[in-house]
């Protein structure tokens, strides 16, 4: 029976690492539903007293306590939060107490660390988000020299979406280039790709699922068609091993796990 649970995440900073956390750890019971209210930059204790009036109204209605993931720095903040009746899942509490154990000095209990060590990334990541977007389905081939990885596969075997998640969240420049019906023909890679054959990693997919992708696409078209969609992922495979491209099947996988997968391989 799937039971309801109300699920806050409430921070003094936005919040993404308690939901990060939480989403993770929570993902695991699959019986239960559960309902998110967020409460970042909780930065004062009249913001604490709406958020407690919040969570004593979920346990209410849901006749549960609710589940209260949360990182926050002031103590008074978080002392005043716990006169609720809710699991509390603080992560500062879980993580900072042993470590400040181990390594024998205080923590900075400074607000929104993680965030402020990670400006001085923001200008690689910015021209990695700009070199996928310009870059994209083979819109240009200029510049492929300062491609970190070019993406091959047939049409919507998920090149722009990973090379956007690489981009975004490891500053890589990913370029992405489609395998066309031209390139099926001559049963070659496009030549504008061979003199970067190092950076070249492709991506392919089982043409069953492909076939449901492109039908929501181009419904009933000899594009989206499976005998289509068999003969394309087979000859791209077989270009690929040709060339010696390394490639990973994306079916039924998670952006995030084909962009970890291809890190991995990039090193």
């Amino acid at each position: 029976m799937t039971t309801t649970r109300t699920l806050f995440f409430v921070s003094d900073g936005t919040g993404i690492t308690a939901e990060t956390l939480g989403q993770g750890l929570l993902s695991q019971f699959e019986g239960v539903t559960f309902l998110p209210q967020h409460f970042p930059f909780l930065d004062s204790l009249a913001k604490a007293e709406d958020c407690l009036a919040h969570i004593h109204a979920a346990k209410v209605q849901d006749g549960a306590r609710p589940v209260v993931v949360m990182t926050l720095m002031d103590n008074q903040i978080s002392a005043l939060l716990r006169q609720a009746d809710a699991l509390f899942l603080d992560v500062f509490e879980t993580f900072i107490a042993p470590l400040e154990l181990e390594l024998g000095q205080h923590s900075s209990h400074v607000v929104g660390r993680t965030h402020g060590q990670a400006r001085h990334e923001a200008a690689s990541r910015i021209a990695a988000i700009h070199f996928a977007l310009a870059h994209d389905d083979g819109v240009t081939d200029a510049d492929f020299a300062a491609a970190d990885v070019i993406l091959v596969g047939v049409s919507r075997s998920g090149k722009t979406p990973t090379s956007l998640y690489l981009s975004l969240q490891f500053s890589i420049k990913a370029a992405n280039y489609p395998l066309i019906p031209e390139d099926f023909e001559r049963d070659q890679l496009p030549p504008c790709l061979l003199p970067h054959a190092k950076k070249l990693f492709g991506l392919t997919i089982q043409p069953d699922y492909l076939h449901l992708i492109r039908q929501q696409r181009k419904p009933n078209s000899h594009y989206a068609s499976l005998e289509n969609c068999r003969y394309e992922v087979a000859a791209a495979e077989r270009m690929m091993r040709r060339a010696q491209i390394p490639y990973l099947d994306t079916t039924a996988r998670s952006i995030e796990e084909i962009a970890v997968k291809l890190k991995q391989a990039l090193r």
